[in-house]
C-alpha cells in the first residue's frame, strides 16, 4: 500500500522507472559501449609519447593559470559554447535515429563521448596528480555530467527503439508515428541538456573558482 502511494505521488519518477525497466537491455548495451570508450581514452593517454604528454600537460596547466589570473568570467560565452556542443550532439543523435545506419552512428557517438571523458580524466590526473586532479574533476566536470550523460543515454535509447520499430514494421504510418514519438521525446529530454549547460556555466565554474587556488 505504501509503495502504491509512493508511485502515485511521484508520477515523474514512476515514468522514469518504467522507461528504464522497459529499455534495460538497451541501457546496459549503451553503458558498456560508453565504458569501452572511457577505457580507450585512458589507454590512449597512458600510451602517448613524451612530446604529446608534455603538450597535454602544458595545455591543462596553462588553462589553470589563465583562470587564476583572470577573475572575470564570460558566463554568456561559456553558456552559449556549452549549449552549442550539447545540443549539436543531441541533434546528431536525433538525425542518426532517422537513418538506416543510425544505430551504428549512435553507438559510435556514445563511444566517442566516453573516449573524450576517459581522455580528459586521465589527462588531468596525469598532469595534476591524484589529489589535485580529483578536485579539478569533481569541481569542473562532475556536476554537469551527472545530468549530461544520462540524458545522452536516453536520446541514444530513443534512436535504438526507433530503428528497431521501423525494422519490425515498415509501414509508412508506423514510420511516421515512431519518428514523431522519437522527435517529441528528444525535444523534451533536450531540456535537460540546457540544464546541464547552465550547471556547467554557473555551478561548476564557480565551484572551480573557489578551489582553483588549491591546484
Amino acid at each position: 500500500m505504501q509503495n502504491k502511494r509512493t508511485r502515485t505521488s511521484n508520477p515523474k519518477i514512476g515514468l522514469i522507472q518504467t522507461h528504464i525497466n522497459n529499455n534495460l537491455k538497451n541501457y546496459v548495451i549503451v553503458t558498456i559501449i560508453f565504458l569501452v570508450g572511457v577505457i580507450l581514452g585512458v589507454l590512449f593517454i597512458n600510451n602517448v609519447n613524451k612530446t604529446q604528454s608534455e603538450e597535454i600537460s602544458g595545455y591543462i596547466n596553462n588553462f589553470i593559470e589563465k583562470t587564476k589570473d583572470n577573475a572575470s568570467i564570460d558566463y554568456i560565452g561559456l553558456c552559449m559554447s556549452s549549449l552549442k556542443n550539447n545540443l549539436s550532439l543531441a541533434i546528431l543523435l536525433w538525425f542518426a535515429g532517422l537513418t538506416v545506419i543510425g544505430v551504428f552512428v549512435v553507438y559510435a557517438a556514445i563511444c566517442f563521448r566516453g573516449f573524450c571523458l576517459g581522455y580528459s580524466i586521465s589527462s588531468i590526473i596525469a598532469t595534476l596528480g591524484t589529489k589535485k586532479g580529483s578536485i579539478f574533476i569533481l569541481s569542473a566536470m562532475l556536476p554537469q555530467n551527472i545530468i549530461f550523460i544520462p540524458t545522452i543515454f536516453a536520446i541514444a535509447i530513443s534512436c535504438i527503439r526507433l530503428y528497431k520499430s521501423i525494422m519490425k514494421d515498415k509501414r509508412r504510418e508506423n514510420i511516421k508515428l515512431e519518428i514523431l514519438r522519437h522527435t517529441i521525446f528528444c525535444a523534451m529530454i533536450s531540456v535537460l541538456l540546457v540544464l546541464a549547460s547552465l550547471v556547467e556555466t554557473y555551478v561548476s565554474t564557480n565551484i572551480f573558482m573557489l578551489t582553483k587556488n588549491i591546484l
